[in-house]
């Protein structure tokens, strides 16, 4: 199994970012994808999550309307649209998939922001 997450990286506040995460070694349309952030000194925090079908996607309140996580089940990958980055946002971003009995991660991609 894998998770390959992709396209982080600096940039300055107000910008934007769009990150991937390449899936493989599992059955990707059939399960719940999601990006989750640890900044240092604080816990990882879920981010985003999108059920299988790609309805139905929540937003942690810090980023709602900033934020949009997608999939593409046909290239097993989910995406996570950041647009409007501020300092707060500064983090490295994981991808997870689950099926609420098995958790699978990425190794994580740095997000900067800063001017």
């Amino acid at each position: 199994v894998q998770l390959v997450e992709s396209g982080g990286g600096l940039v300055q506040p107000g910008g934007s970012l769009r990150l991937s995460c390449a899936a493989s070694g599992f059955t990707f349309s059939s399960y719940y994808m999601s990006w989750y952030r640890q900044a240092p000194g604080k816990e990882r925090e879920l981010v985003a999550v999108i059920a299988s079908t790609g309805e139905n996607p929540n937003y942690a309140d810090s980023v709602k309307g900033r934020f949009t996580i997608s999939r593409d089940n046909a290239k097993n990958t989910v995406y996570l649209q950041m647009n409007s980055l501020n300092p707060e946002d500064t983090a490295v971003y994981y991808c997870n998939g689950h099926n609420f009995r098995v958790w699978y991660w990425g190794q994580g991609t740095q997000v900067t922001v800063s001017s």
